[in-house]
């Protein structure tokens, strides 16, 4: 089975997750916004072999921390999509602009696109090229188990924001209406700043999804 380890990083408690087959204990680290040292200690606990850092996108607090860890733990960065490299190529400026430190620009060993096939042991995630939050933007689906790596497209309650370089919030709804939501009501999502939820729990209850049927 899949499983996945939270840990919330920096002052903004954001979601840096640890997806990991539980019998080989083999696993990525998606979206690790910073304090690697933080997220290297939780996967030594867990005993996880972490094979790849994913990337959801390009911003600082889903980003910062990738150079660090991938220093750390000697695997390569996985993802966006390509149109978030400019993104990834001013965290630092951006983190000297809010006052954080640690956190430094992301150079991306391979870039994704629509369509491509990553791996958790046998667990397959197709990506599924996402934008509006961010214009390179992706999630990791795995039908099998039912779950979405959802960054900040969807969250329990809300979506993401779309005031920041390189948002859109039409292409945001798009992404959701023609992307998200055809995953079916019992798809699982973990996201970048919420709680997991459904689908299908979103559908009855998000007030920005009430339109989109």
């Amino acid at each position: 089975m899949l499983k996945v380890q939270v840990v919330p990083v920096t002052e903004y408690q954001q979601n840096c997750s640890i997806i990991f087959d539980d019998k080989t204990l083999t696993g990525i680290v998606l979206d690790p916004g910073g304090e690697p040292e933080k997220i290297a200690g939780e996967v030594e606990r867990l005993g996880v072999r972490v094979e790849a850092i994913w990337l959801t996108h390009g911003h600082l607090d889903h980003a910062g921390g990738a150079e660090g860890l991938k220093k750390l733990l000697g695997v390569e960065i996985v993802g966006p999509h390509q149109d978030d490299k400019m993104l990834l190529d001013n965290i630092e400026m951006v983190a000297a602009n809010y006052g954080l430190s640690g956190m430094f620009n992301a150079s991306p060993d391979r870039w994704l696109s629509e369509g491509d096939v990553l791996s958790v042991g046998e667990h397959q995630f197709e990506v599924l090229h996402t934008p509006g939050h961010a214009p390179g933007h992706v999630v990791f689906v795995n039908r099998e188990s039912k779950l979405t790596l959802m960054g900040d497209v969807l969250f329990q309650g809300s979506i993401g924001r779309t005031d920041l370089p390189g948002g859109d919030h039409q292409k945001l709804m798009n992404s959701i209406a023609e992307k998200i939501l055809p995953l079916g009501d019992d798809m699982q999502f973990i996201n970048g700043h919420s709680p997991p939820s459904t689908i299908g729990n979103e559908k009855a209850t998000n007030p920005f999804l009430q339109d989109l049927g």
